[in-house]
């Protein structure tokens, strides 16, 4: 579940993504590719802004939305989530 994103709204450079329920910890995305960025950037487009959070030391911006995505999640010691598509 996406929950923020860092850059500008309408071509996000990462998104803050909650991976479980929500309880779990937010976790920032691999950076995304130049056309994913800019659809899920009309995506967000009317998306309320719940204020700025940090989250493994960068800042990103909250919102309140459903939107949902699809990723690969790497099983390496860092655990690198690379966005491949929204729902």
């Amino acid at each position: 579940m996406v929950v923020g994103f860092t850059g500008p709204r309408l071509r996000p450079q990462h998104l803050a993504l909650v991976v479980g329920d929500e309880d779990s910890q937010v976790r920032l995305s691999a950076r995304l590719e130049p056309v994913l960025a800019a659809h899920i950037g009309t995506a967000l487009a009317g998306a309320e802004v719940m204020g700025e959070r940090r989250t493994e030391g960068e800042t990103y911006t909250r919102i309140q939305t459903d939107l949902t995505v699809e990723m690969l999640a790497e099983s390496s010691r860092h655990g690198t989530l690379t966005v491949v598509r929204m729902r």
